[in-house]
């Protein structure tokens, strides 16, 4: 390997891992083949400082059997309280062209998708979050019952320093 090559290997190593370093926590769950509409994904998350503020984000790994180009998500944060913070979210998961968006070289993409910025976690004990898709076909009330092309839900903390 010439010596171009070990900087540039170098270089990459230590993008990715820099890329990471604001990682508090990022776990995902299986949701098999495809997602059902009443399987709800739930996360603990840890213990946090109360002082330092969060970015959270949704992670989904989708394929190409995914047949929409939006995805919606009911997203709770339950705090120790037991006060639930309730969000609707819509996010694009396609190109204008139907090609699947996210990371990935494979048919297979991980999507991290945005949900709350700059969150203080000043509550002690344990903050629950809870994730189920709210996808409907249009000019049909009934959800869709079993959302293809979905394999995995995740949760993500990043610190903000």
């Amino acid at each position: 390997m010439g010596l171009k090559n070990k900087i540039l290997l170098l270089f990459v190593a230590v993008t990715l891992f820099s890329c990471d370093q604001k990682r508090v926590f990022d776990d995902y769950q299986s949701v098999g083949k495809s997602w059902h509409k009443d399987s709800i994904v739930s996360f603990d998350l840890p213990q946090l400082d109360p002082k330092k503020t969060y970015n959270l984000y949704v992670n989904v790994r989708d394929n190409d059997d995914y047949p929409f180009n939006n995805l919606f998500l009911i997203v709770s944060l339950e705090q120790p309280n037991k006060q639930v913070k309730v969000d609707t979210l819509e996010y694009q998961m396609t190109n204008p062209d139907g090609t699947l968006l996210g990371d990935g070289f494979t048919d297979i993409k991980e999507n991290k998708l945005f949900y709350k910025d700059k969150v203080s976690f000043t509550q002690k004990g344990l903050y629950k979050v809870h994730i189920k898709h709210a996808l409907r076909q249009t000019g049909k009330i009934e959800g869709v019952t079993s959302l293809n092309g979905i394999s995995d839900v995740g949760f993500r903390i990043e610190s903000t320093e």
